[in-house]
């Protein structure tokens, strides 16, 4: 990945937030943005979630109770977040984070119809006893 876009104001402090399922991100202008882990998860930047190009984004479900067990910085420009299910591949730049946040409101509610359309869930589905 390339350096971070001139563009992008410098992200100054993460908070993870374990009780509420939160992480929060706050960035030199003053903005700062909540993101429950389940949107994190279900919009990983991974090619696991998103493919390899558009229309290939792969719908991720029962991913409602879903937590972050790490953090681990990738240089000074991303974090790769370890989920509970075992997903660790995306890297989340202090872009994508800003973009993100800009946008959230919106990529929540098409994640959303999403699910609706394909008659998922995002509860976890329940283990079998053994």
């Amino acid at each position: 990945m390339a350096g971070l876009s001139t563009k992008t104001p410098r992200l100054i402090e993460i908070k993870l937030h374990q009780q509420s399922r939160f992480l929060e991100v706050s960035f030199e202008d003053g903005k700062t943005f909540r993101f429950s882990f389940e949107f994190l998860r279900v919009y990983s930047p991974s090619a696991e979630v998103r493919g390899h190009g558009p229309g290939q984004e792969i719908l991720q479900t029962g991913k409602q109770k879903v937590k972050i067990n790490h953090i681990d910085p990738v240089g000074s420009y991303a974090i790769q977040l370890n989920f509970s299910d075992g997903h660790n591949t995306g890297l989340y730049s202090w872009d994508l984070f800003y973009r993100y946040g800009l946008d959230q409101n919106d990529m929540w509610q098409h994640y959303l119809r999403r699910m609706d359309e394909a008659g998922a869930s995002r509860e976890p589905i329940a283990e079998l006893p053994t």
